[in-house]
């Protein structure tokens, strides 16, 4: 087989790379710790290719990544034990749903393929390794139960059962969310009117009966250290932060799904992702650790 050249190379792993950091990002939940995996992988092919014939850079890509990031999650897990608060996923920004431009330089933004959504992720932190992963790769990504097993190290038919168990744990644990982007986008549009102007009556109409809100401030900014349980006490919890700082809310979509980000001083300061279920938001996650909010865009501006 003819070798490969460095700047061919470079080529297919930059095509691929969006889809490597969306499958390391799967499995470990953390994007800093995905982007690292996928560079890992990028220097292996290097020294790869110098030695042996890769038939599909892609494919090995992929398979490598994998691999890498599933090596990555016990690691992963033992600083999140140590995390101050609830644990949320860093939040994917990636366009506004809404149909406005996003701010900042698009060519700033993280591109990634949209796969898993906060709440999802939230769910996946409960599977053991080999059942994150099978669930990512097959369930999320396609990939045949016998791809998947050279990864995890078990017969196509364990995989299949793993990916069975994650999938219901995900069923259970995850609101069944609606898909109509036309009606995501109405809600995303109703919220962010009711957060700009504090309203609570507004956020009461939205919210589910139930609805669930979940702070993730990381010991770095106060934020709720339990979940905040209940329409009332939601939209009064969101109207006050409102109320108190200002924010200037833009419409965007987060980790595959309908959200807000709040902005000030030219910077985002919280990620809002919501879980549409029957045309209310059942579920708020709030990230608002400055850490996880390095990579949503810049600069804000706080006025359209």
């Amino acid at each position: 087989m003819q070798e490969l050249s460095e700047a061919r190379l470079l080529t297919e792993y930059q095509l691929a790379r969006g889809r490597l950091v969306a499958i390391a990002h799967g499995i470990l939940g953390d994007l800093g710790e995905a982007e690292d995996v996928v560079q890992e992988a990028w220097l292996r092919l290097r020294r790869t290719a110098a030695t042996d014939a890769i038939e599909s850079v892609t494919g090995w890509l992929v398979v490598t990544t994998s691999r890498l990031a599933l090596d990555a999650v016990g690691s992963a897990r033992r600083r999140r034990e140590t995390y101050v608060g609830p644990w949320l996923p860093e939040p994917i920004v990636t366009f506004d749903p809404v149909g406005a431009p996003p701010p900042g330089d698009p060519a700033d933004r993280v591109t990634l393929v949209e796969a898993v959504s906060t709440a999802v992720l939230v769910v996946l932190e409960t599977l053991t390794p080999a059942e994150r992963t099978a669930f990512v790769l097959h369930d999320v990504f396609g990939m045949p139960f016998g791809e998947v097993a050279d990864i995890v190290g078990r017969t196509p038919s364990a995989v299949r059962q793993l990916a069975a168990r994650a999938r219901r744990h995900v069923r259970e644990g995850a609101p069944r969310f609606d898909a109509d982007p036309q009606r995501h986008r109405e809600v995303v549009a109703a919220f962010t009117a009711a957060m700009e102007d504090g309203d609570v009556h507004g956020l009461l109409h939205l919210l589910d009966p139930d609805v669930v809100l979940h702070s993730d401030g990381g010991g770095r900014v106060r934020a709720a250290r339990k979940p905040v349980h209940g329409a009332d006490r939601v939209a009064r919890f969101l109207a006050g932060i409102q109320r108190k700082r200002s924010y200037r809310p833009w419409p965007a979509r987060i980790n595959a799904g309908p959200g807000v980000v709040l902005s000030r001083d030219g910077r985002p300061v919280a990620a809002v992702s919501l879980t549409v279920v029957d045309g209310r938001v059942a579920r708020v996650d709030m990230v608002i650790n400055p850490d996880k909010l390095a990579r949503t865009g810049a600069p804000w501006k706080d006025n359209p």
